[in-house]
């Protein structure tokens, strides 16, 4: 056959060669050993952790050697592609820190690499398609749905590898240019098949994250370009990697099976192939069995970022965490440096496991103590009232009316030797911080459980009776110890854990009182520095309802 009128026929409007496209997009000049990484999400409408955790290793790799981190947008799925999903794809990035240097953005494009979104790509594509035919490795096929079917099941009954190769190729393989030219006349679709050779050979590839993959190589003829001549994600992330000079990919273990193709492709086009970074499946420990199995759209709802951003899990803290899940040593590293920018952290694929990236949700919860405890009051302030913008407008207006106790509350227990970690997300921020106004303040903790109603009522008339505002921290002690003592309380709890009969309770139950009547709870901040962040009308208006 001659090949070169095939491809005319196939592309007639192609009239760029593959040495012309390929001008169009030099080499870039970056630092000796710079990255150039990406991320390729599809617009479903739905952006998960695991896009969010390739991003952090994609952004890493390419920011600390100085190279670029860039969007592509692989919309070549229309049948899953959802309106406005690119807008939500490129906002989660945005909210979560991720910063590109360039790619798809809300208002087009921006770089010299684009476009950016796979579907405005087309004719790139085709370049490459027709170069392809005219070499003898790709092909149109005729073949129908069900007539795809049809071979499937031919194919389980027989036990035999699925797909398009060898018999179940040869009559699309073996038509004449002028079959071809018939078909294509009679409006019959097509979709255009790479040429693969059947072959026992096997291929070796060096995977950054697991180290050499050893595979079959690939003889399937897979389908290069859909009937409506936009390209699967096997032919147009080659095209566009190379294109677009990547270094790396970074991409979950699932496409681990379609490495034979990407190299063949690779191979076949006489290009340099990108380092594949195969990344780790996020896992969970499931409730029920015990075991750990892979995140569920369906059934975890904290695969979806929505998730994080809903529940008020800071930018920081989701960062923190996926880098205690990348490597190995960062638990280590952040224990040294406590005040460090996470981005100070060297970031390394070497570190990186193979094995499943566990999600545990203490885990993060801890974390987000520790990040949201290192950070300053202020900057607390700030970050809850922007999520309380978005998602308690209630508390948004409470945090805006007392801006000057909320920061003073958030400084409540922070000055000892082990200052307080109360705060684990925004979203129960405003249920812990809820006692420091009378607009959420309620009483959760049963009083009666530290002392009987007669009892409450003398120790809050002789609290409230030697209350001094004024006092300091000792002299307001003394206070209460004296009034512990005068009520017959053990001063010391180990007086009364020795010899229980001795006294109605401990100074335990007595502070505790106090705690519950200002706070709420029993388990709460020291109620000195409290009760000045309250202020003294406060502080004797909701004591007074105990007398």
């Amino acid at each position: 056959m001659d090949n070169k009128a095939l491809a005319q026929l196939l592309f007639p409007d192609v009239e760029c060669s593959r040495e012309d496209m390929e001008a169009c997009f030099p080499e870039r000049e970056l630092p000796e050993g710079a990255f150039v990484t990406r991320i390729g999400p599809s617009p479903t409408g739905f952006v998960h952790l695991g896009n969010l955790y390739n991003a952090v290793i994609g952004e890493r790799l390419a920011h600390q050697s100085g190279g670029v981190f860039y969007l592509r947008i692989e919309d070549t799925d229309d049948k899953r592609e959802v309106e406005g999903a690119v807008e939500t794809v490129i906002n989660a990035m945005g909210q979560f820190g991720v910063e590109f240097d360039e790619g798809a953005t809300a208002d087009g494009d921006n770089g010299s690499y684009g476009p950016y979104r796979q579907r405005q790509r087309a004719q790139i594509y085709h370049v490459f398609a027709k170069w392809l035919v005219e070499q003898d490795k790709a092909y149109p096929c005729f073949l129908t749905a069900e007539e795809i079917n049809a071979v499937r099941e031919e194919q389980m009954s027989k036990k035999q590898d699925p797909g398009i190769y060898g018999e179940y190729a040869k009559a699309n393989r073996s038509l004449t240019i002028e079959e071809i030219k018939a078909k294509i006349d009679a409006g019959m679709p097509w979709v255009l098949r790479f040429k693969a050779d059947m072959t026992d050979e096997r291929i070796a590839v060096s995977d950054a994250v697991r180290g050499k993959i050893e595979m079959p190589r690939n003889f399937l003829d897979f389908v290069l370009l859909k009937s409506d001549g936009i390209p699967t994600y096997h032919f147009a992330h080659v095209v566009d990697d190379h294109l677009m000079h990547s270094t790396h990919v970074i991409r979950g273990e699932e496409w681990i099976s379609s490495l034979p193709m990407h190299v063949e492709l690779f191979n076949t086009l006489g290009w340099q192939m990108p380092v594949y970074c195969h990344t780790a499946t996020l896992m969970k420990i499931d409730p029920e069995t015990g075991g750990k199995r892979k995140l569920s759209k369906r059934k975890d709802p904290e695969l979806a970022l929505t998730y994080y951003q809903q529940e008020g899990l800071d930018k920081d803290v989701v960062w923190e965490f996926l880098l205690t899940l990348l490597n190995s040593n960062y638990e280590e590293w952040r224990a040294q440096n406590a005040d460090a920018d996470h981005t100070d952290f060297e970031f390394s694929l070497a570190k990186m496991s193979t094995s499943g990236a566990l999600v545990d949700a203490d885990k993060l919860r801890d974390i987000s103590k520790d990040v949201i405890g290192r950070m300053a009051p202020d900057k607390v302030y700030d970050k809850w009232k922007q999520w309380c913008g978005t998602y308690n407008s209630r508390f948004f207006e409470l945090l805006d009316k007392y801006e000057d106790r909320t920061k003073a509350a958030l400084n409540v227990g922070k000055s000892g030797k082990k200052p307080r970690k109360d705060i684990e997300s925004w979203k129960q921020a405003c249920d812990f911080m809820s006692f420091y106004y009378d607009e959420t303040f309620v009483i959760k903790d049963d009083m009666n459980e530290q002392a009987d109603e007669e009892t409450q009522k003398a120790f809050f008339s002789k609290y409230l009776a030697s209350y001094d505002h004024a006092d300091d921290s000792a002299a307001w002690f003394e206070k209460v110890r004296a009034i512990t003592d005068e009520l017959g309380f053990a001063v010391k709890p180990k007086d009364y854990k020795k010899n229980p009969d001795q006294y109605k309770g401990s100074i335990v139950h007595i502070t505790n009182m106090l705690r519950i009547a200002l706070t709420g709870r029993a388990n709460a901040p020291d109620i000195h520095e409290v009760s000045h962040v309250l202020g003294e009308d406060i502080v004797r208006s909701r004591l007074e309802k105990f007398c």
